[in-house]
């Protein structure tokens, strides 16, 4: 749902696992980056580099997966909805929309919090280098070069040692000046060949499309903490610290380690008092990394990179010589202008996605945002936080099919984490007394309420799906590692996800349904010609509730208990509210058969059962299955990156390889960052 969401896209429709040259896995440029969508970003999983690379200054802005803003989430929220829920239902019935969408409101609560940037070090350099330039990242080796004249800089991030590491190295001398920098509330100390800042986030804040004039609340005894070093490692080299900045010389080689700690101690734990010892965990984590070599810590990061990264080798035939020695947004604008056939943009496209994934994904129960770990804004787009109706799911699409279950995991973990404040949600924002549920936006809190705080459009703000989407998680992973282990640690939350769907339900006419319903972010045109979001029994409420339905009835079933609900389930799914075609051959949004006002909207919740979902297909379903081909018929090929990605993998589905590839090839189009509104 966001334009700038994470996305990382795998192509799994036309895979041809072979032996990859590993070689070509590099994203190249002959400049400078000057906008944050240019960079290049490396990470180990928790901390995180953004790489602009410059000749005079070099900015590597910094971040921290575990940096928000805000506290645990108190539950005091204590209010009995279902008067509300009844009112919104009858309201329905009577085709009264405008009643509904004002009555959905009174369900609303707070919205997320902010992913935190943690800073930024900028090194200036006083010596001229010369002509020449390169910037590189090897996704292969999990390594960023930067070449300016005679200056080489590398990059990588390490997992075994969590650190980031920077060296530089220049033939005729380092002449250089360095200095961190944050945007929240810190100080920066410089001693000797070491630079420390240590602050904290703010307590609350309000996402940045609210256009709040004052959006942080900060208290120095509230919020995350943090502390990071950068260590200097030159033993020849004149280091004169001054303030907030140190002056290195008279060197030919200088090492940079930079770790951070933050005092986050878990969803449901103070950070201010209960918080780790963030200090002491960043303290002790350079006094062992300063103890190893450059070329140990930088082969130890390769190793647990390859670990993940050497899973998965693809070839899908070679590029021309004279398109494969071009950087690579060069590549971009050759392979959109003038449909060149270059299967190393796409392969290295492919295996960016997993390169990105192992970057960010390896901190337990906190999974990859809407900009993995990258941000370099106080308000990001979107909060950056974790948005579940589309974008948190499609960001581990390709965990299980491309060899990276363990990293799946961190996103199970973070579902438990929900499974918990979701039941008070559950009972207090629907009405609901067993199992949980999950909203539009959640954050690393495990915020699971409706957001909007009572004046936001239901469209969005008012969807309580979430957790049956994230729940078929579960059973995916299953799907692949065949671990019961692992299934048995994860069953209560699929569980409890199925147990919402079956509360949330009310029989109808002989059916079961759900209302107040919305589809993500789309609206439809009712009879009084006004666009309206809520209805009863949308088409996606029904895919996620029995997909969710089905997996809980197989893992049960897989695990030999919960012979009643097993029952139960299979009781509902027969009188499920069924898909309908419409008259032109598509598949239903909506309950009545009312025109969408976008048929070419970015979302396509309602075909969820065909892709990520599995009760959809050419084989078992033909006529469902051939109206989703007739939906994505009208829809077009003109869509968001994230929702461009979902299509390809609906069409795969339907056997259409063909478009799905042509829907790829528009993917890789160079995009001009200055254009980007964020």
């Amino acid at each position: 749902m966001k334009n700038s969401s994470f996305l990382i896209l795998f192509v799994l429709f036309f895979l041809n696992l072979k032996p990859a040259y590993a070689s070509d896995l590099v994203l190249s440029y002959d400049k400078p980056a000057i906008y944050f969508e240019e960079t290049l970003v490396i990470g180990n999983g928790s901390l995180g580099a953004i790489i602009y690379g410059g000749n005079e200054t070099d900015s590597v802005s910094l971040n921290d997966i575990t940096l928000w803003t805000g506290e645990p989430k108190k539950n005091n929220y204590t209010k009995n909805p279902r008067p509300i829920i009844a009112q919104i239902r009858s309201a329905l019935e009577l085709e009264d929309y405008a009643a509904a969408d004002s009555l959905q409101q009174l369900l609303q609560g707070d919205f997320s919090q902010n992913y935190q940037p943690l800073g930024c070090l900028k090194i200036k350099y006083n010596t001229n280098t010369g002509g020449g330039y390169s910037r590189k990242l090897d996704i292969h080796r999990a390594l960023a070069t930067v070449c300016s004249g005679n200056r080489t800089t590398n990059y990588f991030a390490s997992a075994p040692d969590s650190v980031i590491v920077i060296k530089i190295s220049d033939s005729n001398g380092i002449d250089a000046i360095l200095n961190l920098e944050s945007q929240l509330p810190s100080e920066v100390t410089a001693s000797g060949n070491q630079i420390s800042a240590t602050g904290y986030a703010a307590y609350n804040s309000l996402p940045g499309y609210t256009k709040s004039e004052n959006p942080f609340s900060y208290h120095p005894s509230r919020g995350i903490r943090f502390n990071t070093i950068v260590k200097i490692i030159a033993p020849d080299a004149t280091i004169q610290a001054n303030g907030n900045s140190t002056h290195i010389s008279n060197t030919k080689n200088v090492i940079l380690l930079i770790t951070n700690a933050t005092s986050f101690n878990g969803f449901d734990k103070d950070p201010a008092t209960q918080g780790r010892p963030y200090r002491q965990i960043s303290e002790r984590t350079i006094a062992k990394a300063e103890k190893l070599s450059y070329n140990t810590l930088q082969s130890r990061a390769e190793k647990a990179h390859r670990n993940y990264f050497d899973r998965v080798e693809l070839d899908l035939g070679k590029t021309s010589p004279n398109l494969r020695t071009l950087p690579t947004d060069k590549q971009l604008l050759s392979y959109c202008d003038n449909l060149d056939y270059n299967p190393d943009l796409e392969e290295l496209y492919f295996q960016y996605g997993r390169y990105l994934l192992i970057s960010c994904s390896q901190t337990p129960g906190v999974p990859a945002n809407l900009q993995g770990l990258w941000n370099e804004k106080m308000l990001p787009p979107w909060s950056s936080n974790y948005t579940t109706n589309i974008n948190l799911e499609e960001n581990y699409w390709g965990a299980e099919t491309t060899a990276m279950p363990e990293l799946h995991e961190v996103l199970l973990d973070y579902i438990q984490n929900l499974s918990i404040n979701g039941q008070h949600s559950a009972l207090n924002h629907w009405g609901v007394e067993k199992g949980w549920c999950l909203g539009h936006n959640t954050d690393i809190w495990a915020m699971t309420n409706p957001v909007g705080s009572g004046n936001s459009s239901p469209s969005w703000a008012n969807w309580a799906m979430g957790g049956t989407w994230l729940a078929t998680h579960i059973w995916e992973h299953f799907l692949f590692t065949r671990d019961k282990e692992k299934l048995q640690k994860y069953y209560p939350a699929l569980k409890g996800a199925a147990e919402f769907a079956l509360g949330w339900l009310f029989e109808r006419n002989g059916e079961l349904v759900t209302s107040p319903s919305t589809s993500p972010e789309n609206t439809f045109i009712a009879p009084d010609g006004k666009e309206w979001p809520t209805m009863i029994c949308t088409t996606s409420d029904m895919a996620l509730i029995r997909e969710c339905l089905i997996d809980t009835k197989l893992a049960a079933k897989e695990l030999g208990t919960d012979a009643g609900m097993i029952a139960q389930i299979d009781s509902v799914l027969p009188r499920l509210h069924p898909y309908k075609i419409k008259a032109d051959g598509s598949l239903s949004e909506w309950f009545y058969e009312y025109p969408d006002k976008d048929p070419k909207h970015r979302h396509q919740s309602h075909l969820i059962g065909l892709y990520p979902g599995h009760h959809i297909s050419v084989s078992e379903t033909p006529g469902i299955a051939g109206a989703c081909a007739k939906t994505l018929e009208i829809k077009g090929s003109e869509t968001t990156g994230w929702s461009a990605g979902w299509r390809i993998n609906l069409l795969a589905r339907l056997h259409d390889g063909e478009k799905a590839y042509a829907m790829y090839r528009r993917l890789l189009r160079y995009v001009t960052p200055d254009k980007y509104k964020g």
